[in-house]
């Protein structure tokens, strides 16, 4: 490493908090000069075959002309108008395009900065529809173990409080109800017994109960786990006996990830709201949003408060509704459908070898998601480097080595991410 370079890692150490890491003994961090298609370019030279697409976000690579074109022609006119009394096309376009393409009834958009906000959106919002209707006393929330819905408070009180990783905080953060994570695989017989806990709880406490919260079909950040669609069936059947809204957390498998366009759809159901965010700008900026029906948004509008009272300073940023519906058309133009089956089909054969590694637990795909779960964490102050040493980006967690590449990832380079997850898992 460049004594330039160096220095810029020593200040990086001196002053900036990395996520999910410790400012005592910090993991590795590697300083990036540039990044376009599905490579990373390292301020040393070395490339680096990008496995995670930032966080599952960047779905059409890097650098995509056709992004950088909006964002360039964006720029012309404005980048940001606060979005408090007043509106702009960049928003109203992005806005129409979500109302189109998500599942039946999902028509009206509640624009935020992220995921999390977006999720804090949306549980208040059933909560507010509640009270609206004169039902005040439903104020809480059933959600599922394994679940991850983000790092803000409201978030974190819906995302596993035992498994998951704000266990410390549980004291401060409002309780809610857990039902059981899903047991039956997708792809496996379904076992009707796998809703019992989810309806056990509708059926006692459905009197104190605003929504449920689910991440359909694909469980992310808290164990990468893939579920029946039949669960969500029944989910969505048993919120509509007991007058429960659905909130379907789509953040990280909208726009394709999971091998239809969003989740829900391999069930055939719609939620009552739904969050989407990460791949909404294809990786560009920070952008969420929050859908709702127009049942939801009526309620609320004519009951009570009427108001429905949250905002932000860059709500609907035109930049990032640019970017956002640009990603869009980019993404609905192209055979993302073919792409995604074809990653999938490749990480089957490809990551098959691993399931017979000694200290590995499992090996399971799901459209373009891919994972390895060891028996023991992985080390990350080691295994990052393996990766990098190999050439390739790909950021474990817990237990999960995994990889959720850009769809237009090539077989050759995805072949490349496969055989290094197979060496570094294979390694003593």
């Amino acid at each position: 490493m460049k004594e330039r370079d160096r220095q810029l890692v020593e200040r990086d150490r001196a002053c900036v908090w990395h996520p999910y890491s410790s400012m005592v003994d910090a993991p590795p961090v590697f300083p990036v000069v540039s990044a376009s298609g599905v490579r990373i370019r390292l301020a040393d030279g070395r490339e680096l075959i990008d496995g995670m697409a930032s966080w599952w976000s960047a779905i059409h690579g890097y650098n995509h002309p056709e992004l950088n074109r909006a964002i360039a022609a964006q720029l012309q006119s404005m980048a940001h108008v606060m979005f408090g009394g007043l509106t702009h096309e960049p928003a109203v376009r992005l806005a129409e395009t979500l109302v189109d393409i998500t599942p039946s009834g999902l028509e009206t958009v509640f624009f935020s900065d992220s995921g999390s906000v977006s999720v804090e959106v949306a549980i208040k919002m059933a909560i507010q529809y509640q009270a609206a209707r004169g039902k005040p006393e439903k104020q809480k929330l059933v959600a599922l173990r394994g679940g991850y819905h983000g790092d803000t408070l409201g978030a974190m009180a819906v995302c596993d409080p035992v498994t998951g990783m704000h266990a410390l905080f549980n004291q401060a953060l409002t309780k809610h109800w857990f039902a059981d994570r899903p047991k039956v695989r997708f792809g496996d017989a379904w076992n009707r017994r796998d809703v019992d806990s989810l309806t056990r709880i509708l059926e006692e406490r459905h009197a104190e109960i605003a929504a449920l919260i689910l991440e359909p079909i694909v469980q992310g950040a808290g164990g990468m786990w893939f579920y029946h669609p039949e669960f969500l069936r029944t989910a969505r059947a048993l919120c509509d006996a007991h007058d429960v809204l659905l909130i379907a957390d789509e953040i990280a498998t909208g726009f394709g990830r999971s091998g239809r366009l969003f989740a829900c759809e391999h069930a055939g159901i719609a939620s009552d709201i739904l969050c989407l965010g990460k791949a909404l700008t294809g990786g560009y900026m920070t952008l969420a949003a929050t859908l709702v029906t127009r049942k939801v948004a009526e309620a609320i509008s004519d009951g009570g408060r009427g108001t429905f009272m949250h905002g932000a300073t860059f709500m609907a940023s035109p930049l990032a509704c640019a970017t956002a519906s640009a990603s869009i058309d980019l993404l609905l133009s192209s055979d993302w459908r073919a792409n995604v089956a074809r990653i999938e089909k490749q990480l089957r054969t490809e990551l098959e070898p691993c399931r017979g590694m000694p200290r590995v637990a499992n090996v399971r795909v799901l459209g373009a998601i891919g994972v390895v779960e060891m028996e023991q964490p992985v080390d990350m102050r080691v295994v990052p480097h393996e990766f990098v040493r190999r050439g390739v980006w790909v950021r474990p967690f817990g237990k999960l080595v995994y990889v959720m590449p850009p769809y237009v990832i090539g077989a050759e380079d995805l072949s490349r991410v496969t055989s290094v997850i197979c060496e570094v898992v294979s390694a003593p």
